[in-house]
This record gives C-alpha cells, sequence and structure tokens, in this order.
C-alpha cells in the first residue's frame, strides 16, 4: 500500500505527464496544420533530390566540390530539358486544335464511308458502321445528338490540362527545393540517418536510410526508363505510318508516361485517325495492334524493371508502387514502394531477432 502522500505524488505526476502530452499533440495537430499546404511540394522536392543527388557527387570533381554551383546548374538544365520540349508539344497542340476548328467550321471537314466489311465485323460491326455511316454523311445531326457527352467530355478534358498545369507548376516549384535540398545532401543525409536511428534503433538508422534512398531511386529510373522505352517502340511506329506530327507525339507519349498516365491517351486518338483516313487494311490492322499493345507495355516491364539494386524482393516494391499509386497518385507510387520496403526489412529483423531458445529444435546451432 502507498503512503497518502506518496499517492498524490504519483497522482501529480500522471497529471503532469497527461498535460504535458496534451500539449505535444495540440503542437503536432498545430504544425501539420500549417504544414499540409506545403505537403506534396516537399515530398515531390525530396524525391527529386534523392534522384538526382548521384549527379551532383559525380560532377564534385569536376566543380572542385562546389555543392551549391553543382545543384544550381542541375536544376536549371532539368527547367530546359522539360520546359521546352513542353513548350513545343504545347504550340503544336494548339496550332492542331486551331486548325481543326478551322477546317470544322469552313464546312470542308469529310469523314469517308465506311467499307461494307465493317459491318461484318463480330459483335459490333453493325453498330459500328451505324456510326461512321451517319458520321460521313450528317455530321451536324451526329454532333447534335451527342451534344450531352460532348459537353461532358469537354469540360473533363478542360479540368484534366487544369490539374496538369497546377501539377507542372508544383513540379518546377519542387525542382526548386530540391535544388536546395542537394546543396546541403551530406547534412541531409546524415540527418535522415539520426532520425531513422530514433525511430527504429541506432543499428537500423543507415540500414533503414539506404532503403530508401535506394528504393526511390530504383522506382525513379524505372518510371523514367519505362516511359523511355515506350516512346522509342510508339515513336517508330508513328514514324514508319508517316503520321503527322509523330516526334511531338513520341514526346508526349514519353511525358504522360514520367506523370504515369496510360499511353492509350495518345495511342487511341492516332488509331481512330489512321483508319479513318487510310481505311481498314492489312497495314491499318498491324499498326492498330502493334501500337495498342506498345501503349499497355508499362504493365509487363514494371515488374522487369521496378525494384533492381534494392535489397528487398522486386514483387514487395512492384506491390508498393503499384498500390501507392492507386492510393495516392504519382507520389504514392514512390511512397507505397518506400513505406512496405521499410516495413518488410523491420518486420524481418523482428522475426530473426529472438530467442535462440524460441527457435524449434532443428534450426539450433549444433
Amino acid at each position: 500500500m502507498l503512503s497518502p502522500t506518496s499517492e498524490r505524488t504519483l497522482s501529480r505526476e500522471l497529471l503532469d505527464v497527461l498535460i504535458r502530452a496534451g500539449l505535444v499533440a495540440v503542437l503536432a495537430v498545430f504544425c501539420f496544420r500549417v504544414f499540409v499546404p506545403f505537403l506534396d511540394l516537399m515530398v515531390w522536392a525530396l524525391i527529386l533530390a534523392v534522384t538526382l543527388y548521384p549527379l551532383q557527387v559525380r560532377l564534385r570533381g569536376p566543380f572542385g566540390g562546389r555543392d551549391g554551383l553543382i545543384a544550381t546548374l542541375i536544376i536549371l538544365v532539368a527547367f530546359v530539358v522539360i520546359l521546352v520540349p513542353t513548350y513545343l508539344l504545347g504550340v503544336a497542340v494548339a496550332e492542331s486544335i486551331e486548325r481543326g476548328m478551322a477546317v470544322f467550321k469552313s464546312g470542308s471537314f469529310r469523314i469517308p464511308p465506311p467499307a461494307e466489311s465493317v459491318a461484318a465485323w463480330p459483335l459490333v460491326g453493325q453498330r459500328v458502321y451505324d456510326f461512321w455511316a451517319q458520321a460521313s454523311s450528317d455530321m451536324t445531326g451526329l454532333a447534335q445528338r451527342f451534344a450531352p457527352q460532348l459537353k461532358h467530355a469537354g469540360l473533363a478534358v478542360l479540368g484534366t490540362v487544369t490539374g496538369l498545369g497546377a501539377g507542372m507548376l508544383v513540379f518546377f516549384l519542387a525542382l526548386i527545393v530540391a535544388g536546395i535540398f542537394m546543396a546541403h545532401g551530406e547534412k541531409g543525409y546524415q540527418s535522415a540517418v539520426q532520425i531513422a536511428a530514433r525511430i527504429s534503433g541506432p543499428e537500423n538508422g543507415q540500414q533503414i536510410a539506404d532503403l530508401c534512398t535506394a528504393t526511390i531511386r530504383a522506382v525513379a529510373q524505372g518510371v523514367v526508363g519505362i516511359a523511355f522505352i515506350q516512346m522509342l517502340l510508339i515513336g517508330i511506329a508513328f514514324v514508319v505510318m508517316g503520321i503527322p506530327g509523330a516526334g511531338l507525339l513520341a514526346l508526349a507519349v514519353l511525358l504522360i508516361g514520367i506523370m504515369q498516365l496510360p499511353a492509350t491517351l495518345i495511342t487511341l486518338p492516332v488509331i481512330i485517325f489512321v483508319i479513318m483516313t487510310n481505311g481498314v487494311s492489312a497495314s491499318t490492322i498491324a499498326f492498330s495492334v502493334y501500337v495498342f499493345i506498345a501503349g499497355l507495355a508499362d504493365n509487363v516491364l514494371k515488374p522487369l524493371l521496378l525494384g533492381r539494386g534494392v535489397a528487398v524482393p522486386m514483387p514487395v516494391v512492384l506491390i508498393g508502387a503499384l498500390g501507392g499509386m492507386v492510393t495516392g497518385g504519382v507520389i504514392g507510387l514512390f511512397i507505397g514502394p518506400v513505406m512496405l520496403a521499410v516495413a518488410y526489412k523491420l518486420f524481418w529483423r523482428w522475426v530473426k531477432d529472438q530467442p535462440q531458445a524460441a527457435l524449434p529444435a532443428e534450426q539450433k546451432q549444433p
């Protein structure tokens, strides 16, 4: 039994602990609410800094170890590499839309009538034939018929374009912040090791920090590599088929691949354009099948490229990337595999860190 004085002392200490915990919780909530508008920006900046930092390390020799200058040059080059193609692509798209509107308003736009063989297609042949025939003979009536759907589609496209513009702005701001991170890369790495050691224990700190770094780089390199391979596969087909603006369309495939949007956003309209202008033939069918499959190639390449160089099994990184992208968008593509990889390593360290007597007899050392 505790004495009355000891009970009062214990109660007072417990009350002090509760008050302190409550104040810390209030402070944490307040800080989070202040920081949350910049959360996406800082996460992107951290991802870009981790991805680009090996380049900065390689340039230290030629530039005499001037980290600030190296980081500035890297960010300026990144701006040029991203802005110039994006500007050219935007100008080309705007000109194409302007020309299309001018042709449509002039009344000279005509869709060739469908071939009789279209009606013989299985399941959807007759519907496609009827729709195509009406489009070739009465485009105005068809547009009025589908006016509500066209309006919703236009609003959706406008919202997508607006979202892409806002995303690009955040990305450019994140590049600037990433340059600041890279200029203080060594201090940042030591801070990351200290934080990881404080959370997971001194023996795990550096291993967890290195694992997070390797996972982010593997996912980033896999994303860019897959987008580049898709650009080559699809761009070559566009050039061979003589698609107008094949180079810009291939560049668009690269950009939307990096943003983790499906390449079918480009390939499907091109397939429709080829069929409507050249008709249905062996060459157009072969082109359509090839381009459609190439647009889905990322689903095959991701299991092969993601997770290379990471000290966890590839399925862990792949599941984390796909699940993170579904739940958190493009940022989730990086956060998901990092969290899953760290959890995997900590789980197996916890499994293996048990008394020798708890292991089965056949697993004990002789």
